[in-house]
């Protein structure tokens, strides 16, 4: 029965997102509330689980969301992405621009959500590309690559993030980890890739290749961006590996914790931007706020999202259904980490959001993290390569890919897909072998 129900859930789910087009939210509590039911939980006791299962996960990412998306905004609207974009082209030199701009993805993209980065580096890519007469595909997939690497695997992005509070993982294992699998995957779907698709000729359109530019007086320094940006990933990853092999006790090793902590370690860069990207920039305190509001307004669906996400869990273990499918998991001779990453590919291309992917298989594959001994840093990394698979006309950034570039569909699938799919199977490969080294 248990498992009926949950095939049915999923299936509810689906039909909601992809057919009535409902809010992913709305669709979470609409589907968790049906499983309640299905499975025999008094009304009262559904509600119940569903506001625990909202707190518990909003409770730690509520912070983690709130600053990283404050930081992300500010690095934008601060020109350190351009300054960054330009260092690392002068310092790479024009014959190594692919590897430059696919840097400042990665750079970039560890504290800016991935539409956001993609509409502030894009414009910069039609620059660059029209500057140096290098084919905007071959500069654009490497970035692009970057930037979806990032979304999906690393904190503090909301999927990766969610998966780690959910698992009980590390984030600053997750994060080292995640960095581990992220280069070459990084490196197999841009410079490699690029050079085994066909050729694509993009004629972006021209409302799409203007953004904000900054003079070289307005930017702030090189050192200053881009130490700026890295800050809560230095402190994070200084803490978690001091820790791990240097048995500190004592005042020094309580700072530590308390500086890795994701919450603080965003919170100290967070405050050092606003005096190194605003006011030593110029500006007044009011107009560094001013970008903070905005950047917390942007990701409140998103944090809504998470939260319906976070409900369906706790209506999967409360009713019974989590212990269910952690024994008929175990049953299996199949990896967990495979199962993970199959079960996201699954709802990835059915759904198109990658985000609800990562979060719903979460939800599923909950018990197997609880009972196989699995490392839930690398079960977050799995899930994670699974949500990036397949990406094709369901998924938002298909189309935006598709629209900027102003590529058909086939081009856009040869392109966009392909390299999203090889980050994917990148990525799991990553995962796999880490799991036997570790």
């Amino acid at each position: 029965m248990p498992l009926a129900v949950i095939t049915l859930g999923i299936l509810f789910l689906f039909f909601l997102i992809l057919v009535v087009r409902l809010n992913a939210f709305i669709a979470f509590i609409l589907v968790g509330l049906a499983i309640g039911v299905g499975q025999g939980m008094e009304l009262n006791t559904i509600v119940q689980s569903i506001e625990k299962g909202i707190g518990n996960t909003l409770g730690f990412l509520v912070m983690i969301l709130g600053l990283g998306a404050m930081l992300g905004k500010l690095v934008a609207e601060s020109g350190a992405a351009q300054k960054i974009t330009n260092g690392l082209i002068q310092l790479f030199g024009v014959q190594n621009t692919r590897s430059a701009v696919m840097l400042t993805g990665f750079i970039v993209g560890v504290t800016m959500f991935y539409s956001v980065g993609f509409v502030i580096l894009v414009p910069l890519v039609f620059t660059v590309a029209a500057a140096t007469g290098i084919p905007l595909i071959s500069i654009a997939l490497p970035m692009l690559a970057a930037l979806s690497v990032t979304h999906g695997f690393l904190p503090p992005h909301p999927a990766p993030s969610a998966l780690a509070v959910m698992f009980k993982a590390d984030i600053g294992k997750t994060l080292i980890y995640g960095v581990l699998v992220a280069i070459p995957a990084i490196l197999i779907s841009g410079p490699v890739l690029t050079r085994l698709i066909p050729k694509v000729k993009a004629q972006p359109l021209k409302e799409f290749m203007t953004t904000k530019v900054f003079t070289e007086e307005e930017l702030p320094g090189f050192s200053t961006s881009i130490l700026t940006a890295l800050l809560p990933v230095i402190l994070i990853a200084f803490s978690t590996l001091v820790l791990s092999f240097i048995p500190i006790a004592g005042f020094w090793r309580t700072l530590l914790v308390f500086i890795g902590n994701p919450v603080i370690a965003l919170l100290i860069t967070v405050l050092v931007g606003t005096y190194t990207l605003g006011i030593a920039r110029g500006m007044n305190m009011e107009a560094v706020m001013k970008i903070y509001a905005q950047s917390v307004s942007g990701i409140t669906m998103v944090l809504l999202i998470i939260a319906g996400a976070g409900a369906l869990k706790q209506i999967l273990i409360d009713s019974g259904v989590s212990e269910y499918l952690g024994n008929l998991f175990q049953i299996s001779s199949i990896s967990p980490l495979l199962i993970g990453w199959l079960i996201a590919t699954l709802i990835r291309f059915s759904v198109g959001s990658a985000t609800v992917a990562g979060l719903t298989t979460a939800g599923i594959v909950l018990p197997l993290v609880q009972t196989t001994g699995v490392s839930p840093e690398l079960m977050v990394l799995a899930i994670g390569s699974g949500s990036l698979m397949l990406s094709h006309v369901n998924d938002s950034g298909f189309w935006l890919f598709k629209e900027y570039f102003n590529l058909n569909i086939k081009d856009t699938l040869s392109t966009w897909t392909l390299m999203e799919t090889s980050i994917g199977i990148s990525g799991l490969i990553g995962v796999l072998i880490l799991d036997q080294l570790l």
